[in-house]
């Protein structure tokens, strides 16, 4: 049986796309010789393309103006599947050399347009397509962290055996907090970004109340809970132990997660920096419980609920590094338990202010994400790598050694100082291994051992940065140079 692992993981990209099995086939695109001709092109964005124009005079580095061209378009150059359902937009979003659409990747590979989608109405209706198929996929699974392109298809080739309750349409049922997280966090922006509320419908009210349902469930307050899942693997951060259900924990308000947005298992299921998106995503819940839906009952348990959460953390999420002083949790269970480590993806520790989760800024900044922040980019962590090619966060889902892209340009995306994000931007430049492509991963001593080389994500992430440098520091696009 293929497992993923086995499957994204290469010395380089050559390696790594010949390791593809057939229906995740790299050949309408490789992912290494740059943008699809334009006929080839799965969805073209007026007002992105005008981005990518406006980009070339921004800077005068003909590296990141290439790398910009290609990532930033990636996600609708390769990767969405536009169409409709019941006279609406529907669209499939596929994360790069995977074809599944994850709900976490999906909901992010489409952030970044955001900006523009009130200006370019096709753009407008893709992105609510995937808000409308992502409500979809909740009320099939709300447990699944990917689901299949058809309702009736098989599961990946990887989690075919797994040991849940698995059903037709999903491809990996790995109980993730984020992944309801980000289903809200698109669904929200797009809201706001464009003032359209027409995805918030009947079928999009019953994803918020099993959002709420299954964070209330994870809580753990009278057992367990109905989900469990096991997997025949050789890497135990591919299955959970004590018959699925993971480690032992205190109830305490808390929400468990049996994984982590790497898809790894968590150790202490009650993993703070989720706990912390499923408190904003409650509120989020709420404000459009309020002024969309109407429903003031939903409103009023999102908001108390998210009180509840947040409680829990003050009480159970912060710990005292010997080094670094009071910083969040990366995972605890309620015993007294704590994790010290910090993951590339994103919930993690670096991205908290990322994702808003905490209350910081360049000029409020906040002491206790500021602290966790410099732990997580620090040899205290141990999944900080420093190289001859960088430095960076990692994490188990590659393994040791192995900098992930997403960490070096959250990095950035976090950063107040123009020395810092200079360093990241020359990095990630440096680090593409000549595809012009961000990777999942690559060796800190050797770029060219990298994993993915279709990784729509982090492409997208690049863009985002690279526009957030424009439209605020431009000086530091002017003057940058490899």
């Amino acid at each position: 049986m293929i497992n993923r692992r086995d499957l994204l993981l290469g010395t380089a990209a050559v390696t790594a796309a010949s390791t593809l099995p057939a229906q995740y086939s790299t050949a309408a695109f490789s992912g290494l010789s740059g943008r699809p001709p334009i006929a080839k092109r799965r969805f073209t964005s007026v007002a992105v393309e005008r981005a990518i124009e406006n980009f070339r005079t921004a800077t005068a580095s003909p590296q990141l103006q290439q790398i910009f061209e290609h990532c930033f378009p990636n996600t609708l150059d390769t990767t969405v599947f536009p169409g409709t359902a019941d006279d609406k937009p529907d669209t499939y979003v596929i994360t790069g050399d995977i074809d599944a659409m994850w709900l976490r990747d999906s909901a992010a590979q489409m952030w970044p347009y955001l900006p523009f989608a009130k200006q370019d109405h096709a753009l407008s209706d893709l992105i609510e397509g995937v808000v409308r198929r992502q409500a979809r996929l909740v009320l099939l699974d709300s447990y699944a962290n990917s689901f299949t392109r058809h309702p009736t298809d098989h599961a990946l080739t990887w989690a075919l055996h797994d040991r849940t309750d698995m059903r037709p349409g999903v491809a990996e049922r790995k109980w993730e907090i984020d992944s309801l997280c980000y289903v809200v966090r698109l669904a929200h922006g797009y809201w706001k970004a464009t003032g359209n509320a027409s995805a918030f419908d009947d079928t999009w009210r019953q994803c918020a109340h099993r959002i709420v349902q299954t964070f209330r469930e994870q809580q753990r307050k009278t057992g367990p809970g109905p989900y469990h899942f096991q997997r025949e693997a050789v890497n135990p951060t591919d299955t959970l132990p004590l018959a699925g259900y993971g480690n032992p924990t205190r109830a305490n308000g808390l929400i468990c997660s049996g994984f982590r947005p790497s898809d790894d298992a968590c150790i202490y299921p009650q993993f703070i920096p989720a706990n912390l998106f499923a408190a904003v995503t409650l509120d989020r819940i709420a404000e459009i419980s309020t002024a969309v839906l109407h429903d003031d009952s939903l409103a009023s348990e999102a908001q108390s609920f998210a009180r509840e959460v947040r409680a829990a953390i003050q009480a159970h999420g912060l710990v005292h590094h010997p080094v670094h002083g009071e910083i969040y949790a990366y995972e605890v269970d309620g015993y007294g338990n704590t994790l010290f480590m910090d993951d590339a993806n994103a919930p993690g520790l670096l991205s908290l202010a990322y994702l808003q989760l905490v209350p910081h800024s360049d000029s409020e900044p906040d002491p206790l994400y500021g602290r966790t922040r410099a732990y997580a980019l620090s040899l205290d962590n141990p999944y900080f790598f420093r190289g001859s090619a960088g430095e960076g966060i990692g994490g188990p889902h590659i393994g040791l050694d192995y900098i992930w892209p997403m960490s070096i340009l959250i990095r950035a995306l976090t950063s107040t100082g123009d020395a810092e994000i200079t360093q990241c931007l020359r990095t990630l430049v440096n680090t593409t291994a000549g595809t012009g492509f961000m990777h999942e991963a690559f060796h800190k001593d050797d770029p060219s051992k990298y994993t993915r080389p279709w990784f729509s994500w982090a492409n997208g992430l690049f863009g985002e940065l690279c526009l957030k440098l424009q439209a605020e520091r431009p000086a530091l696009l002017r003057n940058f140079n490899v």
